[in-house]
């Protein structure tokens, strides 16, 4: 079940710059190691409810709702576009011993959440992903969907914590050059409304 195979695909699967990563880079280099673990802890738990789709069939409904599909689609596209806006017109001094409130913390896990919530793709990945390594045991398939999706989830969080802390130690090279963080700003932005935009596109 938890083969080589499984685990060398997943690993391809989530170290592919995507929004997630994006994302946890982001707030390591402008807020520091301590908001890349909660922007990665909060797409880690994004995953849950696809994971959940994907046992309880959900996913399969979702794949066959045009409607649903779309709803879910362009929820997620105008919040990337919302993400690559707030990027864009966040103007806010940055300091290495910067310390967030829990209140900032909160938020940062919440849109790591939902940046991966919002994303239709990853119930239909689960529920064509998954399958292909389970052992052929009905009784026992959900359980093991359960525990490939959670060893998957586990694979995020330690890349992405990973991504972070390397964003996280290229501050003070940020925040000694205006320019490269205007630059990097610049940068996000498009790269959100980049992934906006290729969501967009997406077919059920």
């Amino acid at each position: 079940m938890i083969s080589i195979e499984f685990l060398l695909t997943a690993f391809i699967v989530v170290i592919a710059p995507g929004t997630g990563v994006i994302y946890t880079i982001a707030s390591g280099l402008s807020l520091g190691r301590k908001a890349a673990i909660i922007a990665a802890f909060g797409c880690t738990m994004g995953i849950v409810p696809h994971l959940l789709a994907a046992v309880l069939g959900l996913a399969a409904i979702l794949h066959a709702s045009a409607l649903l599909f779309q709803f879910v689609k362009y929820a997620g596209v105008v919040f990337l576009f919302y993400m690559a806006w707030k990027t864009l017109k966040d103007r806010s001094a940055l300091t290495l011993d910067q310390e967030l409130p829990d209140t900032a913390l909160r938020a940062i896990a919440v849109r790591g959440g939902l940046i991966n919530i919002l994303n239709p793709k990853l119930s239909l990945f689960f529920l064509a992903f998954l399958p292909q390594f389970l052992s052929g045991n009905s009784p026992s398939a959900k359980i093991e969907m359960v525990l490939l999706g959670a060893v998957f989830m586990v694979m995020t969080f330690v890349v992405f914590v990973i991504y972070g802390i390397f964003a996280s130690a290229a501050r003070h090279r940020v925040l000694e050059s205006p320019r490269v963080l205007r630059a990097l700003r610049y940068s996000f932005a498009a790269a959100f409304f980049a992934l906006g935009l290729r969501l967009a596109g997406e077919k059920a």
